[in-house]
């Protein structure tokens, strides 16, 4: 056998094959003799089966499956061997293979076209400097959260009349004349609209135009059924058909809020629930801050990180690859976003085999103990379950199909993990402390 590597470009690559009868053939003929011995022919006794016969019968379909077979691992090993750094699969050369007379050819060719990424190098140095936005929890923010707690624990009623601060559920029909089950809370609808949706009584009706009443589009989205996005553009008038209206009259700041929020006991005071509340707060608006600041990575280093990429090659294989789901125009929309995110795993995964980061097994185990603990209720309840734990992560993690879906996802959570905590502590952040809503203007002008 010969394989070859033709590089046309940095990027772009054809690894031919040639293959002899001495390649396949040894192993052409163990396979039918294993036939000869375990065939069961009618006019035959089993064992006794001519080789002649089983080779009319099976010989070529063993002699595909066997090239094929060679084929597929020799690229492979060839690829791992010259550690070629590949994005996709390799792409074989269809109209070349269709030519094979599998009847009487001895000798084989085949091509496989591959797209590669040349070495890169990369900068986590205090010299690279990203922004982080800490949210500050202002006034602002505790009233809007004290508001809705008490609005979320308040005493429900059922009124027979709608006012400002109800919500009143019902039924429209969507453009597909399919019926669907709304709520709409007369406070978020716009106050030149809301008259409309005041003083409606079970079984009445009212009409009104969706993109009027909810200038929102995450509140048109949550009415409607639909994503952000495609609410963006939902518009169209609707016939509500009232079936109950809601009332909530806000709780009061006691100890019954107290416990209906945090638990029984664990705050006694307005000073201490008011603490609490502000330290929640606080956590989330972290997760949030992390989250915005690794996205400030990403974009940095996808911008600032010199990588030539196969871009033709990657277009082929997805159009290819994409069971014709996967059109130019698709393309065109979607591709950067796919380039950038196939630049950044790129980046990751040099930096981790740059610093030899590592997740063990007993790491995804710890990671899975901890979230089912969390999901049961807390440490307590983990040590009530003892060594019933250990079975219950097993099973997790080799889920359902015992494919270990459920542990490779893990995996791959620990080790971004661990290149972000790597990279996060060689690069100077700058902190710029910002309130919730700068904060959200931040991360629209972010995604667009």
């Amino acid at each position: 056998m010969n394989i070859t590597l033709d590089k046309q470009s940095a990027t772009d690559g054809l690894i031919k094959i040639k293959l002899s009868e001495t390649d396949y053939q040894p192993k052409v003929e163990s396979k039918l003799k294993d036939y000869a011995r375990k065939a069961s022919i009618k006019g035959f006794r089993a064992g006794k089966v001519p080789a002649g016969v089983i080779k009319k019968m099976y010989g070529k379909s063993v002699l595909v499956e066997e090239v094929n077979h060679i084929i597929s691992h020799s690229v492979s090993d060839y690829i791992k061997d010259n550690k070629l750094r590949i994005l996709g699969d390799p792409l074989p050369n269809q109209e070349k293979a269709m030519t094979i007379d599998w009847d009487s050819q001895k000798d084989f060719e085949f091509e496989f076209q591959i797209g590669m990424v040349e070495d890169f190098a990369y900068d986590i140095s205090k010299k690279v400097n990203v922004q982080s936005h800490p949210i500050e929890v202002d006034q602002k923010v505790m009233d809007e959260t004290l508001t809705d707690l008490k609005q979320r624990f308040g005493k429900v009623s059922y009124p027979e009349v709608s006012e400002v601060t109800d919500s009143v559920f019902g039924t429209i029909t969507l453009a597909d004349g399919s019926p669907k089950n709304v709520v709409i809370n007369i406070d978020k609808v716009e106050k030149k609209e809301q008259k409309k949706f005041i003083g409606l009584k079970n079984e009445d009706t009212v009409d009104f135009e969706i993109e009027k009443i909810l200038k929102d589009e995450n509140l048109v989205a949550q009415v409607l059924g639909i994503t952000p996005e495609e609410a963006k553009s939902a518009k169209g008038q609707y016939t509500l058909q009232v079936t109950s209206i809601s009332r909530t009259e806000p709780a009061e700041i006691n100890t019954e809020l107290f416990d209906r929020v945090f638990g029984p006991g664990v705050v006694k005071t307005e000073e201490e629930f008011l603490n609490k509340v502000k330290e929640t707060i606080a956590e989330n608006y972290k997760r949030e801050t992390e989250h915005m600041l690794d996205h400030e990575i990403m974009h940095h280093y996808v911008d600032n990180t010199k990588i030539t990429m196969p871009e033709s090659f990657l277009k082929t294989w997805l159009k290819t690859t994409g069971q014709g789901q996967v059109t130019d125009e698709i393309l065109e929309k979607e591709f950067k976003s796919y380039r950038d995110s196939l630049k950044w795993d790129l980046i990751k995964n040099k930096i981790a085999e740059d610093n030899n980061i590592k997740v063990e097994g007993e790491e995804v185990r710890a990671r899975a103990k901890a979230m089912i603990a969390e999901q049961f209720g807390g440490a307590a309840i983990a040590e009530q379950l003892g060594d019933k734990m250990d079975d219950i992560a097993n099973n997790y993690l080799s889920g359902q199909d015992g494919k270990g879906e459920n542990f490779m996802r893990l995996y791959n959570q620990l080790r971004n993990d661990k290149i972000a905590k790597l990279i996060r502590e060689s690069i100077t952040v700058t902190e710029k402390k910002v309130s919730l809503d700068e904060f959200k203007k931040i991360a629209a002008e972010h995604n667009h």
